[in-house]
């Protein structure tokens, strides 16, 4: 898989569960509201969560990818000679999630976690359970596999056109990622996106005109 389908992918089914969970949560919610208003009291504060920042979660969609293909297809061929090493394994992504933890239970900053969500996620896409040699890196041993890199863009950009494995998570990631820019850019929450990296859900946009109270 590639970038399209990495990144357009990632950012679809994390936006469908932000709102999926923004609708469950919105039962008891409003359930709770009816309770105080019958009791005409003041409705409990919840104490806002970090949002999510979309922007680490597309670098986190690529990071494998960032860190290996200059490194094993080019900078280092010769060593590894092959575009799936250290950032493919499960080892990075451990180590990003026990750093996003400590910066989240400690300081409430949850962009780590982030790019802990774009890289586990990129290693599902890539299935690497196929290869738990690189996956479960060092276990197997302290090499790679090695495979033939000589051509490995040419061969990319002719698989975009032949092979429907490789084409069509392309054109999915596309319709996603076009779906998710033209909605920021319908609301005029672009601008806002491109500082924060925050997407509101469809309940939060109610809440901001007045039409959802929580």
């Amino acid at each position: 898989m590639l970038l399209l389908g990495h990144t357009g992918i990632t950012i679809g089914i994390t936006w469908l569960a932000q709102e999926s969970a923004a609708w469950l949560k919105a039962l008891p919610v409003q359930r709770q509201q009816l309770q105080v208003e019958a009791r005409n009291a003041d409705p409990p504060v919840e104490k806002p969560r970090p949002a999510l920042d979309y922007r680490l979660l597309l670098v986190g969609s690529m990071l494998p990818d960032l860190v290996d293909k200059p490194l094993g297809v080019w900078l280092l061929s010769e060593s590894f000679s092959n575009g799936r090493i250290f950032g493919h394994t499960l080892l990075l992504a451990v180590l990003l999630l026990g750093a996003g933890l400590y910066l989240y239970l400690g300081r409430r900053r949850v962009g780590v976690l982030c790019l802990t969500l774009g890289t586990l996620a990129h290693l599902v896409l890539d299935q690497m359970w196929l290869n738990p040699r690189t996956l479960l890196w060092p276990l197997y041993g302290l090499s790679f596999d090695r495979v033939a890199v000589e051509g490995w863009l040419p061969r990319i950009l002719n698989s975009l056109v032949t092979e429907p494995a490789v084409y069509i998570p392309e054109i999915i990631g596309a319709i996603l990622l076009a779906l998710f820019f033209w909605n920021l850019i319908r609301r005029g929450r672009l601008n806002s996106f491109l500082r924060s990296g925050r997407v509101e859900s469809h309940l939060e946009r109610k809440q901001t005109v007045g039409e959802y109270r929580d």
